[in-house]
């Protein structure tokens, strides 16, 4: 699995709940097709060769692949949609049942900051804050009451699956994701283009200064931003750069894709932790520049972070 300075891992020995609580189910789901974009089925190239990707990350090779035309959610799921999903199911994520999720250390208020248990070693800006989940991102204290625009955060791949089956949809495959992030652009880094300020100007959501410790926010943002902040691609879809990590539907490998097929190319059929795509706000060039449109990373299915959501994808 990669390592990065988005991402932090629930680790094996924690805890884990005994049960979960059932999921209660209305008869009727949430199945809008409201905000989502049709992607046309043509072939496009995927990944990088670039000397400024991660070859170990399995960018590469630059490859030609064909997808099927499907839909995507124009934005990432939001926390107001999330709340609808809750009241309407009694869900409880991941991060309730273990009681606990990773907050970025300068988002910690000094109440929570005393009953930390553990930090991540490779990454320790990263702080295990009980009571921390989606509606309380930042731990006891926190609501996310003002953010309901914003990206839910929190959210692991298990539960980005339970909301896929309410709403009637299914997460995108890494080859789909990258497909629409790209929106008809050939062989470019970024949604937009190459140049990641074009005109001095600031089209995502992701760290400014020196990272870990200080962010300037010249983009207008310390942590998630409202959707529609920024321009959306030629595709229609927004954030695809920055804001929050986004869970696709497939396992991570660093090789399997290389003589995999070239139609509707999945992950392998097996795996320890699954793919996350677009980077979030906390990357940085000097660390992590996974905001590139070809950049991947990954995570365990039962982990959650405050910087990792989700879009939906459904079949055209």
């Amino acid at each position: 699995m990669t390592s990065a300075c988005c991402g932090a891992s629930r680790p094996p020995s924690a805890s884990k709940p005994r049960s979960r609580t059932r999921t209660r189910r209305k008869k009727k789901k949430n199945t809008s097709m409201k905000d989502m974009i049709l992607i046309k089925g043509e072939p496009y190239m995927m990944g990088t060769d670039d000397d400024f990707g991660f070859p170990e990350d399995g960018e590469g090779p630059t490859r030609e692949v064909e997808i099927d035309p499907f839909y995507i959610d124009a934005c990432a799921v939001t926390n107001a949609q999330f709340s609808q999903f809750i009241k309407a199911t009694a869900y409880k994520t991941e991060a309730e049942l273990f009681g606990w999720s990773f907050v970025f250390h300068l988002f910690v208020s000094p109440e929570n900051a005393t009953s930390i248990q553990q930090t991540v070693v490779d990454t320790p800006w990263w702080w295990a804050v009980e009571g921390a989940y989606w509606y309380a991102p930042e731990g006891p204290g926190s609501t996310v009451k003002n953010r309901l625009n914003h990206p839910v955060i929190h959210i692991s791949w298990n539960d980005a699956m339970a909301y896929c089956e309410w709403a009637g949809k299914r997460l995108p495959t890494e080859t789909e994701w990258e497909g629409a992030g790209r929106g008809g652009l050939r062989g470019k880094t970024y949604p937009w283009g190459d140049d990641l300020t074009p005109n001095g100007k600031h089209l995502c959501n992701i760290w400014q200064g020196a990272f870990p410790e200080t962010n300037t926010a010249e983009d207008g943002f310390q942590d998630t931003s409202p959707i529609r902040s920024f321009p959306p691609n030629q595709f229609g879809l927004y954030d695809i750069s920055g804001n929050v990590w986004e869970w696709c539907a497939d396992w991570f490998s660093p090789d399997y894709h290389i003589n995999s097929d070239r139609t509707n190319p999945t992950g392998p059929p097996a795996g320890q932790a699954k793919v996350m795509r677009g980077g979030s706000y906390l990357c940085h060039d000097s660390y992590c520049n996974r905001y590139r449109v070809a950049a991947r990373s990954a995570n365990t299915p039962d982990s959650s972070t405050g910087n990792l959501g989700f879009r939906c994808a459904r079949n055209a």
